[in-house]
């Protein structure tokens, strides 16, 4: 069902600064009297039309090109017109203003896209995946947002919605004959539908979950002692100096990011400053930083001195870990001690920093703790309230499931399951949480 909305909205659409081209995009219910007002010509759909744009004196302000695309085969779903004229900041914030004077009133982030998905062109997953195209870190992840703007991730979840509907009509059947109930359920096989459904969800999350590390990477925390190698490993597996190397403990006082792209997977490096007792108030505030990092991390890398092993030390550190966190042990320095670089052991790397030795294992051991199976074509883009919305329709299946003999109960866990799952899509969405997700858009989109 389309929603037109009853104003019209104007936004320069291109990145902000100085380019070669710059589009400023318009939308609304309908266009007519505006084309007439700013071009004094009517315009042929979905052709490339050569104009000069005038302020309200006649004066020229730029001239290029302009498309118009009628509602409702446009993005919006309403009256879209694009002006395609030079990409200097001043002309086109000179045409934007006179757009504004003609009756339009400046875009909100992401108002052509929520209208989108106001006006059924996109659910709410698509339009999200708008977003995440253009924040994409990687080609992967530009592939996979590109996947779920076509609909795939969306599809996946309607599927399941159908055969909720489905096996809620059998449940909510039943409690019309409730001196039959359990028989009619036994014929129809609705609990092997319900397993299948949750088998299926199962399948989902974890795609989604390979999806979510895609868009939004994982946070990976450098910990240990002092000179360890913290800083040497941060700069090799960045290929840069990005950190101070020196043989003076402490020189890192403060937590370094980096985000580096491994195998098409965002990775957010933070080393940190190294963790000992110390005087010092400047890097005592460091330290406590470093534990502040290691609470919102999703994996930990504990530099280890391979010519001294694990220490007590090092053992108090591990005791500090949150339970949940995993933690790979690297040895570093095996220049000195001759020992075999590469993975040794489940949660354990053999490097050097310094010479660049074992670099690979680390990277693929790094991707495997942090969660990621591999890229494969069947990736979509993801977000964490998707995760969430997943989680929940899980649970309320696995009640479902314990509570089949209560056909009330049952009936009602299906309907919540249905609802969380119709939030991916916005077919079940408060308006608070659009306002959330479309204010993250870009202004034009």
């Amino acid at each position: 069902m389309s929603l037109y909305l009853p104003d019209t909205i104007a936004a320069i659409a291109t990145a902000p600064g100085r380019g070669g081209v710059g589009v400023i995009r318009i939308s609304g219910k309908t266009l007519a009297s505006f084309i007439a007002a700013l071009l004094g010509r009517e315009l042929t759909p979905r052709h490339a039309h050569f104009a000069k744009w005038r302020d309200a004196t006649g004066q020229v302000i730029d001239e290029g090109l302009v498309l118009f695309f009628p509602g409702p085969n446009s993005f919006t779903g309403e009256d879209v017109l694009e002006l395609q004229g030079h990409g200097g900041p001043v002309v086109l914030n000179m045409l934007l203003r006179r757009c504004i004077e003609l009756g339009a009133r400046h875009a909100e982030p992401g108002e052509f896209t929520k209208r989108a998905f106001l006006n059924g062109k996109l659910d709410l997953a698509q339009a999200e995946a708008v977003a995440d195209l253009i924040d994409a870190q990687s080609e992967a992840a530009a592939r996979s947002a590109l996947r779920s703007l076509d609909g795939a991730f969306s599809g996946e979840v309607n599927t399941l919605v159908d055969q909720l509907i489905n096996l809620r009509m059998l449940v909510e059947a039943t409690l019309d004959f409730p001196e039959e109930d359990i028989d009619f359920l036994e014929a129809a096989n609705a609990r092997g539908k319900l397993g299948g459904i949750r088998s299926q969800l199962e399948r989902v999350l974890a795609t989604a979950t390979q999806g979510r590390l895609l868009r939004e990477g994982a946070h990976v925390v450098l910990i240990g002692q002092p000179n360890v190698g913290k800083s040497s490993l941060m700069n090799a597996l960045a290929g840069e100096d990005i950190a101070i190397v020196t043989d003076i403990a402490g020189t890192t006082r403060d937590t370094v990011r980096e985000l580096l792209n491994i195998d098409g997977v965002p990775l957010h490096i933070i080393d940190t400053a190294g963790l000992r007792d110390t005087d010092d108030v400047v890097e005592r505030i460091g330290i406590e930083r470093t534990w502040a990092a290691v609470e919102k991390a999703d994996l930990a890398l504990l530099l280890l001195d391979s010519r001294e092993g694990v220490t007590a030390h090092d053992e108090s550190i591990l005791a500090r870990l949150p339970a949940q966190l995993p933690v790979l042990h690297v040895f570093n320095k095996i220049d000195l001690t001759g020992e075999v670089p590469g993975t040794v052991a489940d949660h354990e790397v053999h490097v050097s920093a310094k010479q660049g030795i074992g670099l690979e294992a680390l990277r693929a051991k790094i991707l495997e703790l942090a969660g990621w199976q591999g890229m494969d074509d069947g990736i979509w883009i993801a977000r964490e309230r998707h995760l969430d919305a997943i989680r929940r329709a899980q649970e309320h299946l696995d009640l479902a499931d314990a509570a089949y003999l209560q056909i009330e109960l049952l009936a009602e866990e299906l309907r919540l399951a249905q609802n969380a799952l119709n939030e991916i899509t916005g077919a079940f969405s408060a308006d608070d949480l659009l306002g959330v997700i479309f204010s993250k858009f870009c202004i034009g989109k």
